[in-house]
């Protein structure tokens, strides 16, 4: 009598959680961004948001929360309730962070579920326009000649700037002042005025600066050309082979939230990314869409976390 009572509560369970997942969204769903607006996850976001949401059958509304490499934010979403009305956009940093921070406020993998994989993107290397140096083999030699004299800024320490400026740095051999900032955005304004020499966006971000003269592009990082910046070499075609740095961005939920909540999200998400209009505004704007399960979403970050780790502890990256 017991155990059909147990399977009877199961069955309730189920029955209502399904109920639940039919009838939801019935308020706005907060989309939270742990970083300023105008950087590579606001973007990305607000891309998304709008053509989501009519996937969704609901609304989805963009919220900033800036602040501690990203932690800020995405503690805010793990610590909400687990309903599916308030869920996070993150970046790579998503799996440089726990080694990255001696203390983090929330655990990845036990206080987060994947919703799923938005996209990819490139960084780019642009200086601004007094800077002397018109290739990256003439930064790089002002960078031997002039140690620790050149400045990059960033959306802050572990981010992916930070981290692919850092791989450059190895790579090339340079010494470059580190100038963290609280976002994307600020970074790349202050690098086109002037305050800083460089910076390494995502090409989403810096592409519009680049295109109207503003900022002048050395190379992207990938393995190929970017679409939306195609006369801009490789770091490889440019001289400078063995650098190679791409970032991603996912979407999760606070643990707990139900598995309907989480499949129906995901499932609306994969239907956005699989269409076609959409995927070719995504590559304009420099992304390049790659939908996945949450199962695998997870096991990215999963494999993903302890690489980072072992990174930051050679460079002895920190985040102060």
């Amino acid at each position: 009598m017991k155990l059909v009572r147990t399977l009877a509560f199961l069955a309730c369970a189920a029955a209502v959680g399904s109920a639940s997942a039919q009838s939801y969204p019935q308020r706005p769903v907060r989309l939270i961004v742990p970083y300023a607006p105008g950087g590579s996850a606001d973007i990305a976001a607000r891309l998304v948001a709008d053509a989501w949401s009519k996937s969704l059958g609901g609304t989805i509304v963009v919220e900033n929360r800036a602040g501690a490499g990203g932690n800020i934010g995405v503690d805010a979403v793990a610590k909400s309730p687990a309903d599916g009305y308030t869920i996070g956009l993150q970046t790579v940093s998503l799996a440089i962070n726990p080694g990255l921070f001696p203390r983090m406020p929330y655990d990845t993998l036990k206080d987060l579920a994947p919703i799923g994989m938005v996209a990819s993107s490139q960084h780019v290397l642009v200086i601004n326009n007094k800077v002397p140096a018109k290739t990256l083999p003439e930064l790089v030699a002002l960078a031997k000649a002039k140690p620790d004299k050149l400045t990059y800024g960033s959306a802050g320490n572990g981010s992916t700037f930070h981290m692919s400026a850092e791989l450059f740095k190895s790579v090339a051999n340079v010494s470059i002042v580190h100038v963290p900032y609280r976002g994307g955005g600020p970074a790349l304004v202050d690098t086109i005025a002037g305050q800083v020499d460089m910076s390494f966006p995502v090409v989403s971000a810096a592409q519009q600066h680049v295109q109207g003269g503003k900022l002048t592009a050395l190379a992207v990082t990938g393995a190929k050309r970017s679409p939306s910046l195609p006369n801009v070499p490789t770091a490889a075609e440019a001289g400078l082979p063995g650098y190679q740095f791409e970032t991603w961005f996912m979407v999760f939920a606070p643990a707990g939230t139900p598995k309907a909540v989480i499949d129906r999200l995901n499932g609306a998400l994969n239907t956005t990314l699989a269409s076609q209009p959409f995927k070719e505004r995504m590559v304009r704007e420099g992304f390049e869409p790659t939908p996945s399960t949450p199962e695998a979403a997870r096991q990215r970050l999963e494999k993903e976390m302890p690489v980072w780790a072992a990174l930051i502890k050679q460079r002895g990256i920190t985040a102060e």
